[in-house]
Parts: structure tokens; sequence; C-alpha cells
């Protein structure tokens, strides 16, 4: 088989392809042995007629279309590999000659990754959370705290405040009929949570025991015009009696002291609160560099090809653990259109994202040579214990190389940009990258997620231990 590549425009290229006759004769040869087990015929059993009996018989027509169907996708693939073509779509095939006899040449066009040019990656500046705890967020834990292990609600004769446990009558209609969720005698609402309807919040807020309070409200459906009626009377305002905060009460909690308290809510929310500004600014740089990449760069097919690598992905992570994408969606409330479409959402971003950083491998010169490259096998041989010369060789088999290359090189640009990113808090205030960086003794993120619960912060999904190298060999 002798194959070249010709560029064309519109970011596509054609793989031309030459198979020898006695290449394909090959393919013509099983194609045959696939006819005779479909053919019968009188003094053969099944699949034991010759391929001359039944050229004879029935011409060769029949098993050259289905030595095309089978061989020329295998042809293609190979010159694929041979000249490294980075194609992001199915190819369109075109037989130039040998359509009846003799050898085969075929033309592939195919759409390949573009090379696009950003500029302004030097000069990003990311907004995170702010890695460091403030005094304010411990005094707020502390006060949690203190409400959850000893608040007593009492009786509060004045008008209610943001945080206030209002005992309310609540009677709701909606077109006249009474809506029997919202309904109730003696029902205890926390002002300031929203829980209900906006509304309910602000005319409550002032509210004093005896008020008796008549309004209307949006309905939540936005299918419903009409809006929802509400009489309500205050019983009473409670408030909540926090127990003091001081020593006593910190050997309650099983502290020596309210400085030993202060001091291991500072830690332990200190560690949650980096790992959260630590996956912040990961995303933060990769949205930002997105963002550089012009939709109109971004071939359709490129997304396409994105999106189902993940779908796939979704479905195989489901099936590891048992569970159908059916369950799923149940479980999820979500329809599978809405899965879908979220899932191509997040495509475009990684999309965006890949092109930006082989800009940058490429205006930046950050290749990968064949030392990186080796200590890439020995990284993944050690994980799945084998050699790094059995992974090298199956990447190389598969024609994985080029892209574990590229992999390492965008791994490259991304330190690469983010060395040079400037972070900011909410505030504007910049932050030191210091402070994004952990501890030696703070190695292990799941015991940080174990104790994270301190600040009620969430803290980002970790990530796959399992690398596309990994995968791929």
């Amino acid at each position: 088989m002798n194959s070249s590549v010709e560029p064309l425009e519109g970011n596509k290229v054609k793989v031309l392809v030459e198979v020898s006759e006695a290449e394909f004769d090959a393919d013509l040869d099983r194609a045959f042995k696939v006819l005779a087990r479909e053919v019968r015929l009188p003094g053969f059993r099944p699949g034991k007629a010759p391929r001359k009996v039944l050229e004879k018989r029935i011409g060769s027509g029949y098993a050259r279309e289905q030595a095309f169907q089978d061989g020329l996708p295998t042809y293609y693939a190979l010159a694929v590999k041979e000249h490294e073509v980075d194609v992001i779509a199915p190819p369109t095939i075109d037989i130039t000659d040998g359509r009846d006899e003799g050898p085969v040449h075929f033309e592939a066009v195919v759409e390949v990754r573009p090379s696009v040019e950003v500029s302004g990656y030097e000069g990003l500046s990311v907004t995170i959370p702010n890695p460091i705890v403030s005094d304010e967020e411990i005094a707020e834990r502390i006060d949690s705290m203190r409400a959850q292990n000893g608040g007593e609600l009492a009786d509060a004769d004045r008008s209610a405040n943001e945080g206030d446990r209002v005992v309310i009558d609540i009677t709701c209609r909606h077109e006249g009929e009474e809506v029997a969720g919202l309904t109730a005698d003696g029902y205890t609402y926390e002002l300031g949570l929203g829980a209900v309807v906006p509304e309910l919040d602000e005319q409550l807020a002032g509210a004093s025991a005896g008020d008796e309070l008549e309004f209307t409200a949006v309905h939540p459906d936005p299918d419903e015009a009409e809006p929802l009626e509400f009489e309500i009377t205050v019983v009473k305002v409670q408030e909540m009696i926090l127990p003091e905060a001081n020593d006593d009460w910190a050997k309650e909690q099983d502290f020596d002291s309210m400085d030993a308290l202060t001091e291991d809510l500072r830690e332990r929310m200190g560690r949650a609160r980096r790992y959260q500004s630590q996956a912040a600014s990961r995303q933060g740089v990769a949205d930002a560099l997105g963002e550089l990449v012009s939709d109109d760069d971004l071939p359709e097919a490129m997304v396409d090809m994105e999106a189902d690598n993940r779908a796939q992905d979704l479905v195989m992570r489901l099936q590891a653990q048992g569970m159908e994408f059916g369950q799923y969606l149940q479980m999820t409330g979500q329809s599978q259109e809405m899965v879908l479409a979220e899932l191509r959402h997040t495509a475009v971003g990684s999309a965006k994202l890949d092109l930006a950083l082989r800009s940058i491998v490429a205006s930046q010169s950050l290749d990968v040579d064949d030392t990186e490259l080796d200590a890439e096998f020995e990284r993944v041989a050690d994980r799945l214990e084998r050699s790094a010369a059995e992974v090298r060789d199956e990447l190389v088999e598969a024609g994985q190389l080029p892209a574990v290359r590229a992999d390492l090189a965008k791994s490259k640009a991304l330190d690469w940009v983010t060395e040079r990113v400037t972070f900011v808090d909410e505030d504007g205030a910049t932050i030191d990258p210091s402070l994004l960086e952990d501890p030696e003794e703070d190695d292990d993120p799941v015991a940080v997620a174990d104790e994270s619960d301190t600040d009620g912060d969430n803290l980002p999904e970790s990530e796959s231990s399992e690398t596309d190298t990994e995968q791929d060999a």
C-alpha cells in the first residue's frame, strides 16, 4: 500500500491510497469466504464452496463491493496513522480506480484539527476564592456551631429580623382554591431563607406578633399566569439564644479552650478553602484560555467528537458503577436531551481549550522531547505495574504516540500560562500564588475532604487518577 496526503481548503486534507492487486486480492478472498457461508450451491456444504466456483456462478461484483466495505477503512486508518493526520470527523471515501478489477486507488477527504493563533494569554487575570479564611468567616462558623450545639429558641417581644423564627398561621389560594402545601397553622418559618416565595420574607420582615398580612405573590410556575394569594397571621416571633462562646462551651465540643477550637477551625477551613481555590484556579485559567478562541475557529465536527467522547465516558462510568443510563436520568431528574445539551456545552469549552493550548505550544516552542516522553512511559508503567517498553510499544502500535506527545505538550502550556496568571479574589485583591501551594504535610486531599464539613463549602470533585495515556495503554 502506498499513500500520500494533500492539503485542501476549508480545514480538510485529501488522503490518497493505492492498494496493489495482490494486497486487495487478500481482501477479496476474505469476502468470498463470507459469501460462501451465505450462498447455497448444490454439492457444497455451507461455507465450503471454493472461490473459483463462486466467481463462475455469481461473478465477483458482490464480493468486490464487500471487500471495499471491509478493507478500505483499514487502509485509510493505516494511511492516517502513517502520516499522523489529526482527523476530527469521519472521511468521505471515493474509489478513483479499480472499481471492477486490478489495483485499487481511492481518495479520502477528511476534516482535520485546525491550527489557530491566540493572543492575550500572557496577561490573564483570573478571579478565584481567597484561600485565606477571614476572622469573620471563623466567627460565622462558630456561631453556626453554637446554634447547632446548645442554641435555644426564645419568644421575642419585638418585630422580626432576618434569622428569627416566625410562627405563623398561613393560608395560600390559587384561583380561589387553597394550596395544600402552603396552608397550615403554627408553621415555623426562618426569616431570610426565601424557602417559599420571596414576597413572604419581604412581608414578614419587621412584622410583630398579632399582625395580619394579606398579599399576592408571583406563582413560581412560569406557566401559571394567576398569582398566589396569601393570608397570614403572625403568632409569635422567636429568636435564637446562643450559648456564650467561652472555654466551658469549647470543652463541650472536645477542645481545651476557645483558642484551640478557633485554631482547629482555621486550619481545617483553610485546607478546604485552599483546595477549593486550587480547583477554581485550574478551571478559571482553562475558561479564560478557551475564551481566547473564536467560535468561528471552532469546527462543529470537533465539538461533535468531544461530545461523543464525553457521552461514551459517562455511560462507561455508569456501567462501572452498575447503573444504567435510564436509572441515572431518573435519579438526577434530567431528560436525555438535558444531559446531552450539558455534555455538548462542556465539549465546546474543552475543544476551545485544546486549540488554545496547541497554539501556545507552537508559539512558545513547548514541544515534548524524548526524555519527557520516556518519563511519561515510566510513570504510566509504574501505575499499571508493567514495563515502560511495553507501554511504549502498545501506544506505538495503536498509533497513539502523537496524541500522548500532544497531551504532554498541552500540559506544559497550561503550566506555562498558569505561572504567569494574576489571581485576584472577589474584591479584586491580588492573591499570592504561593498561598495556592500545598504545605508538605498537606498532601492528602482525601483527608482534607473528610474534614471539609467544618466550613460547609463544597470541595471540587477529585480528578480521575487514570490518565488518557493509561487508558490507551
